[in-house]
């Protein structure tokens, strides 16, 4: 059971850590437009993480989704480098995005054959926001590539800073293969064909160059994050940990 739960926690990890990056464009955001499209996919997120934390903690029996999502510590986080790196600018964000979007539709599809009922019905429903979520930010990708020279500039450095963070989209650890071998969790490694295929179209078409795969930074399955997972953590953390269980 704790393989489970563990499972089912990293995939509500990732929606969390980017639904909170994504809440700190609210009034940010470069118009009033895109500030709400913004915010929403931050809500979509929320309500993503929330499906799968109160999935585990009805496994654990112990533990509320509550307790999950903002009693932990940092190295009990279990989501994605990619997901944890700072919005930065726009571009920065939207390339950030793109590359973790177009991985989480490729993961919710093939999670959504999963022999465990739950985890199948709470990713097809995730499935139809991320589609949208990706369908964002590959549209502004492809606005800020093949627009001015400038912002050509920009979304290039901004994916050739974050590029480093893909491949460990990709791993499989120990608790995966299991996942894999009951038939309940997915090979991300078989993911990874189809994410460059998705990604090297759309960066055609925003006239990008791929950066070429050398250096991956890794260690999230782990529980090891980089320096911004903290930051975050000690923002989001704040008021459950000032006021525990505080109702309003």
């Amino acid at each position: 059971m704790d393989n489970l739960i563990n499972y089912t926690l990293r995939i509500a990890d990732n929606a969390l850590i980017l639904g909170q990056r994504m809440s700190q464009w609210c009034s940010n955001g470069p118009t009033l437009e895109e500030d709400i499209a913004m915010v929403n996919i931050s809500l979509d997120l929320f309500g993503q993480a929330n499906g799968f934390y109160e999935y585990a903690s009805s496994i654990d029996g112990n533990k509320s989704a509550d307790d999950f999502a903002f009693l932990r510590s940092e190295r009990e986080y279990f989501n994605n480098l990619i997901v944890e790196q700072g919005n930065g600018h726009f571009g920065d964000t939207i390339v950030r995005n793109f590359l973790f979007d177009t991985y989480s539709v490729l993961f919710y599809t093939k999670l959504q054959n999963s022999s465990d009922d739950t985890l199948a019905a709470l990713s097809s429903k995730s499935l139809k926001e991320a589609k949208y979520h990706l369908r964002h930010s590959s549209n502004w990708l492809i606005r800020l590539g093949d627009g001015t020279d400038e912002s050509n500039k920009k979304v290039q450095k901004s994916l050739n800073d974050i590029w480093m963070f893909t491949g460990n989209l990709f791993e499989m650890d120990e608790l995966d293969t299991d996942m894999l071998n009951k038939g309940i969790g997915i090979d991300n490694s078989l993911l990874k064909s189809e994410w460059d295929k998705k990604v090297n179209d759309t960066l055609s078409s925003a006239k990008l160059n791929r950066p070429e795969d050398g250096y991956m930074q890794t260690g999230s399955k782990e529980g090891i994050h980089t320096e911004h997972l903290g930051h975050l953590l000690s923002e989001m953390q704040f008021l459950q940990r000032a006021h525990p269980n505080a109702k309003w």
